[in-house]
């Protein structure tokens, strides 16, 4: 069976490369993010994903590409229960990165895989403290322009692991792809990881 990508993320599909997991990448789905009233920050990643997935499964369809199943994923760093989304600027960044110092916050992965009529969810919730970082420190990081487009505007497979004190749960789930929660949602389908051919 296709396994099909509905994410314009280069790191998650570098960690489906990693597991040598065979897939298409379907053009990132756009789609509304705002976070709906009173929401519950799993409840949204989880809505996320699963609208990622069915645009994802309803463009497959369009483009004419053979059946298979279509993943979606959602990524939130998640700060006493408030959804830090991407920096609007520079000032964003620096405010949400500020809060971030020196103390724990979650980040919520969620993913989605439709096949068919079937939508099966898996959510990670990993737990990360970082460093307690002075304001030059957090603007050098700002300034590299790396978490422009992230949760929480940092991201922890490039410079932004030296913002990271620890973690507890899912490193891949950081990134934005949970290879744990996506390797048991790829065995309920059938499709093969470990393809190394």
């Amino acid at each position: 069976m296709t396994l099909y990508l509905a994410s314009g993320s280069p790191r998650r599909a570098e960690l489906l490369q990693q597991i040598a997991v065979p897939f298409t990448v379907l053009k990132a789905p756009d789609i509304d993010e705002t976070p709906r009233n009173n929401e519950l920050p799993q409840a949204y990643v989880e809505r996320m994903a699963k609208e990622k997935s069915r645009v994802g499964e309803q463009r497959r369809q369009m483009e004419g590409l053979p059946d298979g199943a279509v993943l979606g994923a959602d990524t939130a760093v998640v700060l006493d229960n408030a959804i830090l989304g991407k920096p609007r600027d520079r000032d964003h960044a620096m405010e949400m990165l500020a809060a971030l110092s020196g103390v724990e916050h979650e980040v919520m992965s969620a993913l989605a895989l439709t096949c068919g009529n079937a939508v099966e969810v898996a959510c990670s919730i990993t737990r990360v403290r970082f460093r307690e970082l002075d304001e030059q420190q957090l603007a050098r990081y700002v300034d590299t322009g790396e978490g422009d487009d992230k949760a929480g505007g940092y991201g922890i497979q490039g410079l932004g692991g030296a913002l990271v004190a620890q973690i507890s749960g899912s490193y891949s789930g950081v990134v934005g792809l949970p290879l744990e929660q996506t390797v048991a949602l790829l065995e309920q389908v059938g499709i093969e990881y470990w393809r190394i051919d």
